[in-house]
């Protein structure tokens, strides 16, 4: 009887830290992403780069977000808002003349380590067919120094016509 009351407290204990994990974080919708990095799910499977090669730049009304994940599999992503305007969400696609504020593309790199002239390199766009909305980028914050938010968006390539969802994407990266 001992033994199930262990546990059961462990249990107990195992769910209640796994509840406080996913709580909200505090309203901001920032995402999940730890620091300088991006974190995005690519049809349901999570890819996350880390803060070695995850960059953003802010000029003017540009601000451009970009990381890279892997080994001998690369996933990058690159995000653009085109029309930045401070903290705020941003259509990827749709709008008057179909581009929307913001762009966005998902690449792999699949490298054959023994005939490197043999790597499969492909890449999905976002916006496609015709500029229709196909995602949102939010800016959740942005400082001097960094800036954080959360993304999705469908993706196409042109070569294949295959499409890539994105989504539970999140950004915290340092500005260069």
């Amino acid at each position: 009887m001992k033994t199930i009351k262990k546990i059961s407290l462990v249990l107990f204990a195992a769910l209640a830290v796994s509840l406080s994990s996913c709580s909200s974080d505090g309203g901001s919708g920032g995402g999940t992403a730890g620091a300088g990095t991006i974190k995005a799910k690519v049809n349901g499977s999570w890819v996350t780069t880390p803060e070695l090669t995850t960059a953003a730049t802010h000029s003017g009304n540009f601000l451009h977000i970009q990381g890279t994940a892997g080994d001998t599999s690369s996933k990058s992503f690159s995000v653009n808002v085109i029309a930045f305007d401070g903290v705020g969400t941003y259509d990827i696609g749709g709008g008057v003349s179909g581009l929307g504020a913001a762009n966005a593309t998902y690449n792999e790199t699949i490298v054959n380590i023994s005939n490197p002239m043999a790597s499969d390199y492909s890449n999905w766009s976002a916006p496609y067919d015709g500029g229709a909305k196909v995602g949102e980028v939010t800016v959740t914050e942005i400082t001097e120094t960094n800036v954080k938010g959360t993304f999705y968006f469908t993706a196409k390539n042109t070569d294949d016509n295959s499409t890539k969802e994105i989504t539970e994407g999140s950004f915290n990266i340092p500005l260069e």
